[in-house]
């Protein structure tokens, strides 16, 4: 029997006495992609929080392909497979493209970090180059990271992710602050990321890139889960349309 890529089992997660996440229950299967929406302070990126290990849940267990990581360290879950991007770009931008890539995969792969090392080893460099031409920016490797527009980040990180072989990916509003007409070239990198068999959970709330790319939504209010299903029976259903909807995002 093939077990979820990721799986949220009735956790629960509490910032001192106040509850922020209540009960969730949520499955990812291996090469599907599913969209997590929900009005701001939903509880969204405190989820995403508890599913890579940041926050520890007051109740509940979080499962990578069947094995229990509940307890595991953020970079343990890592080892296991698991990629998470956040809302804020984050690459080294005084190195090039490249040579981001190319630590990533390297450490990865339990190498040296040293950057001698790493512009020396022509695997390391070929395997930077595969990742990048996965999300676009092959032509771009020995561009200076820190000068490229946001949504050319945003394919970074991504790359970041991938140069690790990840089996599950959380995507924290990976749409954020990117121009618009950025997003559609963003948006094709972020739909072949279930290729493989890789799972994708994706916060975002651009609309149009939920329902474009997800296999299923599932709707967070008030950090619990209302419902999770195709997206045109969710944008159908009377009570997301009252508690999600309605409300601006």
């Amino acid at each position: 029997m093939t077990h979820p890529a990721l799986a949220v089992d009735g956790v629960s997660w509490h910032a001192g006495t106040v509850p922020i996440i209540n009960e969730v229950t949520l499955t990812v299967g291996p090469g599907e992609f599913v969209a997590l929406i929900g009005p701001n302070g939903a509880g969204k990126t405190s989820l995403f929080n508890v599913v890579s290990g940041l926050r520890r849940p007051s109740a509940g267990r979080v499962l990578m392909g069947g094995a229990d990581v509940t307890r595991l360290a953020p970079h343990k879950r890592a080892r296991r497979g698991l990629g998470r991007t956040f809302q804020t770009s984050a690459v080294f931008g005084s190195l090039s493209v490249a040579e981001n890539v190319a630590l990533a995969v390297q450490a990865a792969r339990g190498g040296s970090m040293r950057p001698w090392r790493r512009r020396s080893d022509r695997q390391i460099a070929a395997a930077a180059r595969e990742v990048l031409d996965q999300v676009g920016l092959g032509e771009l490797g020995r561009k200076a990271a820190g000068s490229l527009a946001h949504g050319q980040k945003r394919k970074l990180e991504i790359a970041l992710l991938l140069a690790a072989e990840p089996r599950m990916l959380l995507l924290d509003e990976p749409m954020a602050g990117v121009s618009a007409e950025d997003v559609p070239a963003l948006a094709e990198v972020v739909r072949g990321l279930t290729a493989g068999g890789r799972g994708v959970l994706m916060v975002e709330h651009h609309m149009e890139v939920v329902l474009d790319l997800a296999d299923r939504v599932a709707v967070l209010h008030h950090g619990s889960l209302l419902g999770c299903d195709t997206p045109d029976a969710v944008m159908a259903d009377a009570t997301v349309q009252r508690a999600y909807l309605g409300e601006a995002l």
